[in-house]
């Protein structure tokens, strides 16, 4: 919509000036949660136009959110706001590896989850060894891909310019490379991969 492009070119001309006056490096590690750093059983109750209801885990909400929203379904987030039954997935162990490096100071979990799963997150990953500030930890309530690439953008204003993203949904991927390749910053955008396709049995 207009607001919303309008807000990003904002920060876009922010960014740009900022980053042209930024000679050290400030490098940040921005990680999503679901599928991410984390497994959970945590389930999106849906409610379609018609009535009927059911449920959807997190892999299938972010594979089919906007379709769904467009036809009028209706989501309630409220087992997002704890973590079920949470298991490490893979990048966790990479997170551990950058925390050992560069400390948590300037790495930030980014969810879609709402605002009140943040200290729930933090107990999560506080108890695997994982200490990300309580303050770096950002539930948007959102799941659009473009309300994480805003909320990138911001951090290229405040002064950011070495990225490294990773998430399990590709479509939060693809829109945050093509934010940050419009700046002068260095970046690596991975998506996560929780499932590995199980090698053929060849007995």
């Amino acid at each position: 919509d207009i607001k919303s492009t309008q807000s990003f070119s904002n920060v876009v001309e922010k960014s740009r000036s900022v980053s042209k006056y930024s000679m050290s490096v400030q490098g940040i590690t921005i990680l999503d949660f679901d599928d991410t750093l984390a497994t959970t059983s945590s389930l999106v109750r849906y409610t379609a136009p018609d009535g009927t209801t059911g449920t959807l885990n997190a892999e299938e909400y972010a594979n089919t959110y906007q379709d769904l929203l467009e036809q009028g379904y209706t989501f309630d987030f409220s087992e997002f706001n704890k973590v079920v039954k949470g298991k490490v997935a893979p990048l966790f162990q990479k997170a551990l590896k950058l925390q050992s490096k560069f400390g948590p100071k300037n790495m930030f979990v980014l969810t879609a989850r709402p605002p009140q799963a943040q200290k729930a997150i933090f107990d999560f990953l506080k108890a695997n060894g994982l200490n990300i500030p309580l303050k770096n930890i950002t539930g948007l309530g959102n799941s659009t891909a473009e309300a994480k690439a805003l909320w990138i953008a911001d951090k290229v204003g405040e002064g950011y310019n070495d990225f490294y993203f990773a998430d399990d949904a590709l479509q939060n991927v693809q829109a945050v490379k093509n934010m940050l390749d419009q700046f002068d910053v260095k970046s690596k955008v991975q998506q996560a991969k929780v499932k590995f396709s199980k090698s053929a049995n060849l007995n």
